[in-house]
């Protein structure tokens, strides 16, 4: 089995294109003796399944809905389910096509950033990925599925990608954009050198707590908050202060925690945006941010000469859904 990776778009315009450039995926992966996986939805597995006949009994499908229910956690089962075919001799093929619709547009640069950093983090692990992408998304989405996928598949043939980004330079992108400010009023803490924790684990759940935040969110937003707190003063320059407000950006009402300090990050760091290998070999995160993008919905982090923010969302519930 190969060391490496092959991670592949497969743009279509109808099920005769789809099914044209993902039955023989999987059919030579089952052929390989692949460990061959298929995520998409209801309608397209009962294509696939009929398009395979047998073969399709030894392909494991999940749902496109629960497989892409969050970045960060997504990557992380790639892989370790990579990882692990490869202990056991074997090639992970998988066939993903992520659930863009519905999705708030922070929570799409954050897919599109994990797509990127499927390139780095499957290295060497021997996977192949096929992506397909209608030609019915919007076209920022396509235009982000050429810049993170290194090759493009038509039917049975593979092409390099043009439009393929170096995925640091693509990940840097997403982070271009300034952050919006704070709305006015908003709560916040001016932290000294050694704050009580006590005090501080306080003060976030009482602001949680005036939202609908369930509680199992609310103790995730503490380890989060104590975490990105504590490294901003063990590691960032004064004066650290922290903020919290709710907002709602395209209508996907969240709880911001944001932790504000006048240092910076030096060049190159990884922002915790790798999850650690599956043997424990540093990922080239730091402080704690990979767990800290696992508690959350969603990081947004800018660094300059200005400081340095970083700034946890959590999504809140939408009216009319139980917490």
């Amino acid at each position: 089995m190969s060391d490496d990776l092959t991670h592949r778009v497969l743009p279509y315009d109808g099920v005769d294109e789809y099914l044209g450039g993902a039955v023989p995926f999987l059919r030579d992966g089952v052929a390989a003796g692949d460990r061959v996986h298929a995520v998409c939805g209801t309608a397209r597995e009962m294509l696939l399944r009929d398009a395979l006949g047998g073969a399709a009994g030894e392909v494991r499908f999940t749902d496109a809905a629960a497989w892409y229910a969050h970045p960060s956690r997504t990557l992380a089962d790639c892989l370790g389910d990579a990882a692990e075919s490869a202990r056991q001799g074997r090639r992970l093929r998988l066939l993903g096509e992520p659930a863009w619709a519905t999705r708030p547009p922070l929570e799409v640069v954050e897919w599109e950033r994990a797509e990127a950093l499927v390139n780095i983090a499957l290295r060497g692990t021997g996977a192949s990925v096929l992506c397909p992408y209608s030609a019915t998304l919007p076209a920022a989405v396509v235009a982000a599925g050429r810049k993170t996928h290194p090759e493009t598949v038509r039917g049975t043939s593979t092409r390099p990608n043009p439009g393929f980004v170096d995925p640091w330079t693509f990940c840097a992108r997403c982070d271009a954009d300034p952050l919006p400010p704070p709305p006015p009023g908003t709560d916040a803490l001016a932290l000294d050198d050694h704050p009580d924790l006590f005090w501080l684990r306080a003060w976030v759940t009482d602001c949680a707590r005036q939202t609908p935040l369930p509680e199992e969110g609310v103790q995730r937003l503490l380890v989060a908050a104590t975490e990105v707190v504590t490294n901003a003063l063990r590691h960032g320059a004064p004066p650290v202060v922290l903020r919290m407000w709710a907002d709602a950006p395209g209508g996907d009402a969240s709880l911001v925690c944001e932790v504000t300090d006048a240092g910076r990050w030096p060049p190159g760091t990884a922002y915790g945006l790798l999850p650690p290998r599956p043997e424990g070999a540093p990922a080239g995160g730091r402080f704690g941010l990979w767990a800290v993008r696992l508690l959350c919905s969603t990081v947004q982090i800018r660094t300059g000469e200005e400081g340095t923010t970083v700034r946890l969302r959590l999504s809140l519930p939408r009216a009319g859904h139980a917490a």
